[in-house]
């Protein structure tokens, strides 16, 4: 899968494929032309567009004019302007050589005509606010080109690279095309538009040593491959699902249905409910021993209430097992020392503070602290879920969509996990569950818009997000 850096270790690799022979200026070079392909690709014919080049003073300045330069040798623009926003970078002789001359210090009139715009401002070691000039040039391109898209380099300027905040003014990119390897701003933040990851020429092995990852259907796929023709039900698993105490059952009869429509050959669902939503799920009283003969995988705590017996069956039972919602709350008081199974912990903020004994703060940091603490694989749920490992892998995954912002939408997460669980290794089931989960939210807004979307539709959706990853 994808690497995914901080701000701090980009650098750190630029500077080591530096020390490598790689100088900056070729680094600088083949980010420019990365960028050129880009508009090429998406805004052809070029001479035909009027543009609008905005420089910083940093590296992100002089990829920007290293842009310029190649856009102006080699496809001439029918304008094309650069507005310079601090001192000129080193980049500016080769620009000026090239017999370019349209270099300003304030926007000229004529540009506001602009049809595409290159942010080139700040990039990746920003921390705070903008400062002047670069507050005023972001708000002047994000208000005063009406025309124009707009494409930012490396991510767009303002942003904090390592968290997608915006604590001043940022630019409202149409595209962001970044080098080597995404930034966390790249998943975590807003207004980013199409992303587009180019290499650069430096070293793929430099990239080893770092964990934190991108979920992708490539580290997965293979879960999802053609079953076997002598296969039965017995072959896919049995999922015990416990939850659904009195005038919650539906919580839990969800997390059966989403379990079924994920392949489980059998469900048995612990609730204290008479009847369920499927006749195809199995029924066992809630009150009496919660049976793990001929299961193998559990889903526990959706509509479960706190229940005593939670931290001794998640410590003692061998299978694996997903904990969410009241299975989550019941341990965040007593959690077990080690557990006699794989274990899945899905929780979403209010839970997470609840286990942490805090309110959740860096969400990437938090999920890698409670999965080293618990021996659990801990889904921070939300925008960009975070799934982490206790040996410090961590992944942040891509999809979603804020209809799942609805009731039962994390009922069908734990079904679907269960259900892959039961036959799958716990690592890639997660993944593959909170990637279909995200990928079947977005699937469903499309056609039921963000507002009309409700948890059990994400089942109508799971087979094309099936077939699309497969």
């Amino acid at each position: 899968m994808t690497k995914v850096l901080t701000a701090a270790e980009m650098r750190a690799i630029d500077a080591r494929t530096i020390e490598a022979g790689i100088p900056d200026i070729v680094l600088m070079e083949n980010a420019a032309h990365r960028v050129v392909e880009v508009l090429e690709r998406h805004f052809a014919p070029l001479p035909d567009q009027r543009i609008v080049i905005f420089a910083g003073k940093g590296n992100n300045g002089g990829d920007g004019l290293a842009i310029a330069r190649l856009l102006f040798s080699r496809f001439a623009p029918r304008a094309l302007d650069v507005v310079l926003a601090a001192e000129a970078h080193p980049q500016i002789t080769l620009l000026r050589a090239s017999g370019f001359t349209a270099i300003h210090d304030t926007i000229p009139p004529h540009a506001r005509l602009a049809t595409l715009v290159i942010d080139a401002l700040l990039g990746t070691g920003l921390t705070g606010p903008a400062r002047e000039p670069y507050a005023s040039l972001i708000h002047e391109i994000n208000t005063g080109f009406p025309l124009a898209r707009v494409v930012s380099v490396d991510l767009p300027s303002g942003m904090n690279a390592d968290t997608g905040a915006a604590v001043g003014a940022v630019v409202r990119a149409d595209y962001s095309v970044t080098f080597t390897a995404p930034k966390r701003a790249h998943l975590l933040g807003h207004g980013l538009g199409q992303i587009t990851v180019s290499p650069i020429g430096t070293p793929t092995s430099l990239l080893d040593e770092f964990t934190l990852l991108r979920n992708e259907p490539m580290a997965w796929r293979h879960l999802l491959a053609p079953r076997p023709a002598e296969g039965h039900k017995g072959t896919f698993g049995h999922v015990l699902a416990i939850g659904g105490a009195a005038g919650k059952a539906g919580a839990v009869g969800m997390t059966g249905l989403a379990a079924l429509r994920m392949g489980a050959g059998l469900v048995t669902v612990a609730t204290s409910a008479p009847t369920l939503p499927t006749p195809e799920l199995m029924t066992t009283p809630l009150e009496a021993d919660w049976p793990l003969a001929g299961k193998h995988s559990v889903a526990l705590g959706p509509g479960l209430g706190l229940d005593p017996r939670v931290p001794a069956f998640v410590r003692d039972c061998p299978l694996p097992m997903v904990v969410d919602a009241d299975g989550l709350n019941s341990l965040a008081a007593v959690m077990p020392a080690a557990f006699a199974g794989p274990r899945v912990f899905t929780p979403h903020p209010g839970e997470m503070a609840r286990l942490l004994g805090r309110p959740v703060g860096d969400r990437i940091a938090d999920a890698r602290s409670l999965a080293a603490a618990t021996g659990a694989i801990v889904v921070l749920k939300g925008h960009r879920t975070v799934i982490a490992t206790p040996d410090g892998r961590a992944a942040i995954n891509p999809t979603g969509s804020p209809a799942m912002a609805t009731a039962g939408s994390g009922d069908i997460l734990t079904g679907l996990l269960a259900a892959l669980l039961a036959t799958a290794p716990p690592w890639e089931a997660t993944l593959a569950a909170v990637y279909l989960h995200g990928l079947a939210g977005e699937l469903a807004a499309a056609e039921l818009t963000e507002r009309c979307v409700i948890a059990t539709d994400l089942l109508r959706y799971l087979p094309e997000a099936i077939r699309r990853c497969a």
